[in-house]
């Protein structure tokens, strides 16, 4: 069986369903009119009373526009629809939580942040998803700034999560410190400046940031750069090197890779330090074949796939993070976050071929929960 004729059977992997057995006559009148009449008021004279008296308490909005779906690109709302159902079912299934896929078709950012916005009644939390970089960033800073309940952007904070967290244990096993080692990252979209950025929280001071364009250094003219690329440009890099992503490796202890498939080859890896740490997260295809990579002297080597040893995956991450904040109804703040990597982190004993818990551990997920909610801080 493949995957289109598992859909088919399925047609649609989430459902709504009752939390009521059997009705009769005194219950439906309880439970909608004339009964529910009593808790709309309720609801209208305190907003707060619908997390009491309805779902909103546990649910989340996914939302998408299509415009980054995992390796296929900008392929609109009705191709994300699919992919939101999964993040729904994996939601519930991880973090017990009512998630429905919301797939909008428009990718003005102005429109997506009004509309999102204005779903805030019927939702405890909103997940952003597969938006793309620089509109993501900008979406995501100002719901943040005007919703009253916690709004996550997996693809930049999940990842930032499960990355930083593989990272220290991978270091964990070669004996390096964070803040005497260097670091590459190719690709500076959603994933990529929220890496950057978690990395150096935790103590990485030696950062290089690459893309199509080559090296992010300060010679680069800002009028060229996004906003969010001109901060990474004035706090990474500090020895300012140019060039590519070739130049940038040599020396390098860590490759992190957010970009696309098959880009790195033997005499780039040769070109790094002793026994490197190489992240190809990169999807369907990562940057190099793991096995390769071992081959031309990586000591540990971590891929975006569940078919190699070592994955890196946001499931460990994200329905933890967004349980603890909906059950505190805070907004999700980098203490939090930070408490979810040390949380996975530590979730686990690494070993070189499983430097991360796995993501069936329910252990794991509680641990991400309790410690999110104990470093929220609730609205």
């Amino acid at each position: 069986m493949d995957a289109k004729e598992l859909h088919k059977i399925l047609k649609g992997k989430i459902r709504t369903i009752s939390n009521v057995d059997n009705l009769n006559e005194e219950s439906l009148s309880l439970l909608y009119t004339p009964g529910v009449a009593d808790v709309a008021e309720g609801c209208s004279k305190d907003p707060e009373n619908t997390f009491l008296y309805t779902r909103r308490w546990n649910t989340v909005g996914i939302i998408s526009d299509g415009s980054a779906v995992l390796g296929l690109g900008n392929i609109g709302p009705y191709g994300a629809l699919p992919v939101m159902e999964g993040k729904a079912l994996l939601f519930n299934l991880f973090g017990q939580l009512d998630a429905f896929p919301i797939c909008l078709n428009t990718q003005d950012p102005e429109e997506i942040v009004s509309i999102v916005k204005n779903l805030e009644p019927s939702f405890g939390g909103i997940n952003l998803e597969d938006i793309s970089a620089p509109r993501c960033f900008r979406i995501l800073e100002e719901l943040n700034k005007t919703m009253n309940i916690p709004v996550f952007h997996d693809d930049q904070q999940g990842t930032a999560v499960v990355v930083t967290a593989g990272l220290l244990n991978a270091l964990k096993l070669t004996g390096k410190e964070a803040k005497n080692i260097k670091v590459v990252i190719n690709g500076i979209g959603a994933a990529g400046y929220n890496i950057a950025k978690f990395l150096m929280d935790f103590g990485v001071i030696n950062l290089v940031l690459v893309d199509k364009n080559g090296v992010l250094n300060k010679n680069v003219p800002e009028s060229s750069l996004h906003e969010y690329h001109q901060e990474l440009a004035k706090i990474t890099n500090p020895e300012n090197i140019t060039g590519n992503l070739s130049d940038a490796l040599f020396g390098a202890d860590v490759f992190v890779g957010v970009s696309k498939g098959n880009i790195l080859n033997e005499e780039m890896v040769k070109k790094m330090n002793k026994n490197p740490i190489i992240f190809a997260l990169a999807n369907p295809l990562p940057e190099i074949d793991p096995i390769l990579a071992k081959s031309f002297g990586a000591s540990i080597v971590a891929t975006g796939r569940s078919d190699y040893p070592n994955q890196i995956n946001n499931l460990i991450a994200f329905p933890g993070i967004m349980k603890g904040a909906i059950e505190k109804k805070s907004k999700i703040t980098k203490k939090m976050l930070h408490s979810a990597i040390l949380a996975i982190s530590n979730s686990c004993i690494p070993t070189p071929n499983r430097i991360l818990p796995e993501a069936y551990d329910k252990r794991l997920h509680l641990n991400v929960y309790e410690a999110v909610k104990n470093a929220s801080e609730s609205n």
